[in-house]
Formats: structure tokens, C-alpha cells, sequence
């Protein structure tokens, strides 16, 4: 049986810059990727995609992103093309089109062992960076009996991929809000499910949101201290990066709706609970707002006020009394986007490190089985740690973890 001091799981921006930091260390490795390297960035990705950070906010250790416009956005080209060359500057001993199908501890209790696509491996620690988006997640309300092109947001590449018609995107998160509004700009009517959100400003009082949030510290903000809403940002780069109103995606004329529930003979019923879901994303908005004021009011900064950002926009006039149903043949609706995010799948480790909703059990990406890590997981540690430019304080924190049981 093959033997290695370290096994890392995923040849993505998480598995690399964990090799960076072994490398450093003098530590023996081998990353094992089923695919190719930032395979997800490659083939689940939409081609008008524009990454969430500005360009001066993107580095991998020892490795800034090179770009022209410190303030752009970048496209998914760019962002594939900088992680290809973070991996020939990290040259990491990978192996590429490897499945890990089981990992388990080793019958003596002593290290682990992975079952692969080419043989089984033991190794005394691994470190699994198979990333948050494993498992697409798409609700089963409609069956293919419909006439319907449905996809998933990781599987949609442009608008002419689409049959004529409306489209129904369902899912307010970032990549339902972005794909939208391609689809609109695109001559498209669209319909938004619009859910609860957290809307942030992309640029307030002469910054910009990244910025904001490396000022207050809240990046660096320990998982200990996180609050109870899970939901991301809701922020884009598009279109040279703006904030996100869905007000003012129904001026542009996309018909917001609520949560779709359920569906009969070709007729969606939506809950009645859009007012709600706007209202919410409003408070987290104007609740950013209120922090970064009191903070330069604290601390006596020099930032121009911003009082347009407070503004709030009219509500559509069919506001009062939002859609209750939506029949899917009579708005010629012949698409539907899933936008409904991603679940882990870690149903191939049979290591007790998994709860019984399928997540793994850590604390800062160690586990309580000796040898066995995480990174690469939203609030590994701290707010940040699925950032490109937060991995790598995981990373040194598990690599000192690896050398210090290595001794």
C-alpha cells in the first residue's frame, strides 16, 4: 500500500494554498484531485460571472493578482487564469483525474486510509479541501413531466443557452440576483423568487464594501461570534459593481415574487412573503450603513457623506398585492433557473467526523480524530476563511498543527 505523511483532498484554491503552506515547512504531501486542478471554477461557472471582491482584495500567499484596474472586477477567465499560475508557482506534487471514494481510519487505529480510483493510501494526517459546493441543491417541486428547461446555476452558461420564452429564476442569493440581471440586459423577461436576504452596499461614503469590512475588523470576525443568519452577502462585480436593490430590478422590469411552495397542474402557488423578504434585506442594508457611520464618527475619520445611499427606492405599484400564482403556460415561462445554492457531500467519510446532517464536526478545521482537518469551509474560523485572501491563516494554523504531530 502506497504511504504519505499527508494526504490533501481537492485540487482547488483551498488544496493548493494548503500545499503552499507544507511546502514552506518541509513537510511530504500529495494532493489528490478528481478532476482537474480548479475544476469548479472551470466548468460551474456562468461566462458572464464577475467575481463578488475587487481586484486589489484577491491574493493567495505570496502571490498578489496581477491586474491593471485595481477597482474592476474580474471575469471568470481571469480568475482561472490567476489560480493556474498560483499552482505552477506552488508546484505542489498533485495528481489529477484521482477519485477519493472512502476515507476511513486504519484497522490498528493508527492513521487513515483512502480508497481511491488507483489503489488504496495510508497516510498519517489528511486534510480534506473539497470546498462548500459539492451537491448542487434543487428543490423537487417540479417534475420532468413539465415542459420545461430547468437547470441548476452552476450548470447555466448564458442567456442563448435558454429556449425562447420568460424565465423563472428561483433564489435571491447572489448568483440568482447577477444571472437576473444578465438575463434581462439580455432582452429576457424574468421572474425573481425572491427569499430572505442580506443586502450590503457595494460602495459607501467613498469605499468599498471589502474595504468596509477589513476597517471594522468584521473579516476577521471568529466563527464563536457568528450570528445566527447563514445567509451570505448579497453583492455583486457586474456591470462594473453596484448595489443590489430588487426595487430596482422591478423598475427594470423583472417581476419579483415570493417563495415558490409548491406547484399544481403547471401553476406555481408563492407565498405570500416578498414584503417581508425585502424588508429584511433593507434592515441588514441600512444596519451597515448605521455601523460604518458610527465608526468614522468614533474614530474621527475624513469620509464624504454619502446621503443618497439612504434613499430609499418606491415600491412597484403591484407591491400591495405581489403574485399569488404563477402559471407557468399562460407567462410562457420555459425556463427555470435554480439558484438554490449547494450542500457539502461527505458521504465518503467513514471517518466520525460527520454529524448526522451530513456536515463535518470541527473546531477551526480540526477534528477530534488525530490527523484529520478541514479548510476551505465557510467559517472554518472566521468570517474570511473561504475568502481567496483568507485561507491562508487557516492554512498556517493547520500546517503547524500537521509539523507539531509530526515530530
Amino acid at each position: 500500500m502506497e504511504q504519505v505523511e499527508t494526504l490533501i483532498i481537492g485540487g482547488g484554491q483551498a488544496g493548493l494554498v494548503m500545499s503552499h503552506m507544507l511546502k514552506q515547512r518541509n513537510l511530504s504531501h500529495l494532493v489528490l484531485e478528481q478532476h482537474r486542478i480548479v475544476e469548479r471554477w472551470r466548468t460551474e461557472r456562468w461566462d458572464g460571472l464577475r467575481f463578488q471582491w475587487p481586484n486589489w482584495s484577491i491574493r493567495l500567499p505570496d502571490f498578489p493578482f496581477p491586474c491593471n484596474d485595481p477597482d474592476a472586477f474580474a471575469t471568470v477567465d481571469e480568475i482561472v487564469k490567476y489560480l493556474l499560475a498560483y499552482a505552477d508557482f506552488v508546484a505542489p506534487p498533485i495528481r489529477c483525474n484521482v477519485a477519493v471514494k472512502v476515507l476511513k481510519c486504519n484497522d490498528d487505529g493508527n492513521g487513515l486510509i483512502a480508497e481511491t480510483s488507483m489503489g488504496p493510501i495510508e497516510a498519517e494526517n489528511v486534510v480534506v479541501a473539497t470546498g462548500p459546493y459539492q451537491r448542487a441543491i434543487v428543490p423537487e417541486l417540479l417534475g420532468e413531466e413539465l415542459d420545461l428547461y430547468q437547470v441548476h446555476a452552476s450548470r447555466y452558461r448564458r442567456p442563448e443557452q435558454l429556449p425562447s420564452g420568460a424565465v423563472l429564476v428561483v433564489g435571491s442569493g447572489a448568483s440568482g440576483a447577477q444571472i437576473s440581471e444578465e438575463l434581462n440586459r439580455a432582452g429576457r423577461k424574468v421572474y425573481l423568487s425572491v427569499g430572505r436576504h442580506r443586502r450590503m452596499p457595494r460602495r459607501y461614503r467613498g469605499r468599498d464594501l471589502v474595504w468596509w469590512l477589513r476597517e471594522l475588523g468584521l473579516d476577521q470576525t471568529p466563527v464563536e461570534q457568528r450570528g445566527p443568519d447563514r445567509a451570505p452577502p448579497l453583492v455583486t462585480g457586474a456591470y462594473g459593481g453596484h448595489t443590489i436593490d430588487f426595487r430596482e430590478f422591478a423598475e427594470l422590469g423583472i417581476i419579483l415574487v415570493g417563495h415558490v411552495r409548491a406547484v399544481q397542474d403547471g401553476v406555481l402557488q408563492i407565498s405570500p412573503d416578498l414584503e417581508t423578504s425585502l424588508a429584511y434585506g433593507d434592515a441588514a442594508y441600512c444596519g451597515f450603513l448605521d455601523l460604518i457611520d458610527a465608526h468614522i464618527c468614533q474614530a474621527q475619520l475624513n469620509h464624504p457623506v454619502d446621503l443618497k445611499a439612504r434613499i430609499p427606492r418606491p415600491n412597484p405599484r403591484w407591491f400591495a398585492e405581489p403574485l399569488r400564482q404563477l402559471d407557468l403556460h399562460a407567462e410562457n415561462i420555459r425556463s427555470i433557473i435554480w439558484a438554490t445554492g449547494y450542500g457539502v457531500d461527505f458521504d465518503w467519510i467513514e471517518v466520525p467526523i460527520i454529524d448526522s446532517a451530513g456536515n463535518p464536526i470541527h473546531r477551526r478545521g480540526i477534528t477530534n480524530v488525530p490527523g484529520v482537518y478541514f479548510i476551505g469551509l465557510p467559517w472554518l474560523s472566521k468570517m474570511n476563511s473561504s475568502f481567496l485572501s483568507g485561507l491562508e491563516q487557516d492554512a498556517v494554523v493547520l500546517a503547524d498543527q500537521i509539523q507539531a504531530r509530526n515530530k
